[in-house]
């Protein structure tokens, strides 16, 4: 439950009054792109969510600039860019990803001459043979098994300007981390940092993941929803596997489909349903923002945060 009094409450219908610039919207075709697997979003949902939410990251990007200038200048100090970093966490199958790169390409129309990052962070899951050693591969996506470390060096290289930061890479087809594998990351003027556990507070940490967020969001829907939505992917998921031997999928695509069915609904129940309640939920109020979704992934309100 979302404390009232934290948050103003906003319906669609007075959200999309917000919008006022002139914004480049996505074409069809560059939308249906974007969207994940069993997601949802309309060029209307882009005009009355995503455009409005764009102008309110330039407020928070303008002023992040201006008092990086005025530290700078009262202490008589170079300045020194560093980039705007926007959190983005919500459940599995939720649409969190969707979110990121909608907001990621419409950035990129609103900023023509910035470069817009966006990073996942399932990269930084420790490998399958690693979760397998440490005895905890059924609680992949709970907060052991990330390696924060590491995540939290790569978001402090890229917050202090290093040019080329290195991160690893995940592969949901083979649902593990590729070994040997890296992206790069060249100075990005925003970063959109996407995942479950973005807003976690991990436990004997001095530094937190959202520590570098300038802005943060929260997609939430009802747990039903999610649950449902969840399945449909994990059925969709089989139906592309099923002619792909080499993906994480594929047994589950050529065997008993009630019995894989059944399977992902006990892995909804004990191990997302679990992460989400316990992990992922109770860090809803420390976003700027939340998005909320209900039937057929329909945004159908926001909350923003009063402070």
């Amino acid at each position: 439950m979302i404390p009232n009094s934290n948050y103003y409450q906003i319906s669609r219908e007075e959200w999309r009054t917000f919008h006022q610039e002139d914004v480049p919207i996505l074409s069809e075709d560059k939308l249906e792109s974007l969207i994940s697997l069993n997601d949802k979003l309309s060029l209307a949902d882009v005009k009355d969510i995503y455009l409005p939410l764009v102008e309110v990251i330039d407020l928070y990007t303008k002023n992040y600039r201006n008092l990086r200038r005025m530290k700078s200048k009262f202490l008589d100090r170079p300045y020194e860019p560093s980039p705007m970093v926007i959190g983005v966490s919500g459940s599995v199958a939720v649409g969190k990803s969707t979110t990121a790169r909608v907001l990621q390409n419409l950035l990129e129309k609103f900023y023509p001459d910035k470069n817009i990052g966006l990073l996942t962070t399932d990269g930084f899951l420790y490998s399958n043979a690693e979760l397998i050693k440490r005895g905890i591969l059924t609680r992949k996506g709970f907060p052991e098994s990330y390696d924060m470390e590491k995540l939290i060096q790569f978001l402090l290289d890229v917050k202090i300007g290093k040019p080329h930061v290195k991160y690893p890479v995940y592969s949901h087809r083979i649902y593990d981390v590729i070994s040997d594998d890296y992206s790069v990351l060249h100075e990005p003027d925003i970063l959109i940092v996407e995942g479950i556990n973005v807003l976690q507070l991990p436990s004997n940490q001095q530094i937190y993941a959202s520590d570098f967020f300038d802005f943060s969001i929260y997609v939430d829907a009802e747990v039903e929803n999610i649950e449902k939505w969840y399945i449909e992917r994990f059925e969709m998921l089989m139906d592309l596997a099923k002619d792909q031997p080499d993906n994480y999928y594929y047994n589950y695509a050529i065997g008993d489909r009630d019995e894989a069915i059944a399977m992902a609904r006990e892995v909804w129940k004990s191990v997302n349903l679990k992460n989400l309640q316990e992990f992922i939920a109770p860090t809803m109020t420390r976003a700027d923002l939340i998005i909320h979704k209900s039937d057929n992934h329909h945004i159908d309100y926001l909350n923003i945060k009063k402070y």
